[in-house]
């Protein structure tokens, strides 16, 4: 019976190439919390910010950060480490806080795509639809949903036995490699149903972020003035393009083709959803935002001034 795991993670990689990894990858990711980290202040310090669509930003910045904290530090360790096991019930944990936080962050890209529905679409009734009880409602519930998810996961891989090799080609507990380990009957279906279900999640959340856009738009053509129409959709402009990034980097990696693939190149491609899409999410949401962008800088600039002061 199996009590621990080796990653391979990064160490069929050249060494004079890990330093490099590591440098790059270290920056992301304390960029990835610095910018998170400002945007969740920003937001707390700003009266004119306490609006459901920035509770929701707030929540989404917690997730990203969870998340990069749950995955991240662990790859950067075993890059210039040579002792790279982790235990069963560290593996365990590890699946099962990323399972929840990205299943998290999906439920509330769903639910930011429905309150720009109703703040677009239904305006006179959106202050009675979307009160600040009902937010808060609707965070705790994306949060319970990520935490089912997660637990479900979870439950599913390690119910399983392992009695074969301890390897996991990858560079965190990831699901598909494990069950890659696990040995007994029904593995298939195992893997197929678990498959099966995060897939129906994941698409039945960005199902309903289109519907949601196609309502707007059909709303937003409506407008008469090109300025209006202009205004209006720059409201949503940097929650589509997270959901983009979100869901593009996702395909690329689960939806590749069956080619010859090294385990080098998934490696990289991995890296492009667990560390490049939370690094651009701040960046996305700070200059696409004009609102935010701007309470930014009055936010810096009152902090330099009382210092300098």
């Amino acid at each position: 019976m199996v009590s621990e795991f080796i990653l391979v993670g990064f160490s069929n990689f050249p060494l004079h190439l890990l330093p490099i990894f590591f440098l790059l990858y270290l920056l992301m990711y304390l960029f990835t919390l610095l910018g998170n980290l400002i945007i969740m202040a920003t937001v707390w310090s700003e009266h004119g910010l306490h609006t459901p669509m920035y509770l929701f930003l707030c929540a989404l910045s917690t997730s990203e950060i969870l998340f990069t904290v749950v995955v991240t530090p662990r790859m950067l360790v075993d890059m210039l480490s040579s002792h790279r096991s982790i235990t069963f019930v560290a593996c365990a944990s590890q699946m099962f806080f990323s399972f929840t936080f990205g299943f998290t962050h999906s439920f509330l890209l769903m639910i930011m795509g429905y309150y720009r529905y109703l703040a677009i679409c239904h305006p006179l009734r959106y202050n009675v639809l979307m009160s600040t009880r009902t937010c808060a409602r609707l965070v705790s519930w994306t949060w319970a949903g990520g935490s089912v998810m997660g637990m479900m996961v979870t439950l599913i891989v390690f119910h399983l036995t392992f009695c074969g090799s301890n390897v996991i080609h990858h560079f965190f507990c990831h699901a598909l490699s494990l069950l890659k380990l696990s040995c007994g009957m029904g593995i298939s279906s195992v893997t197929l149903g678990m498959i099966l279900v995060c897939v129906t999640v994941l698409m039945g959340c960005l199902f309903l972020i289109i519907l949601s856009y196609v309502f707007i738009v059909a709303a937003i053509l409506r407008i008469p003035s090109a300025e209006g129409r202009h205004k209006t959709f720059s409201t949503c402009v940097s929650h589509l393009t997270v959901v983009i990034v979100h869901y593009g980097f996702a395909s690329m990696i689960y939806l590749k083709s069956k080619g010859p693939h090294s385990m080098d190149s998934n490696t990289l491609m991995a890296t492009t959803y667990i560390v490049f899409t939370p690094f651009l999410s701040p960046i996305i949401f700070s200059l696409r935002n004009k609102e935010l962008k701007n309470a930014i800088k009055k936010s810096f600039q009152r902090k330099f001034s009382s210092l300098s002061s």
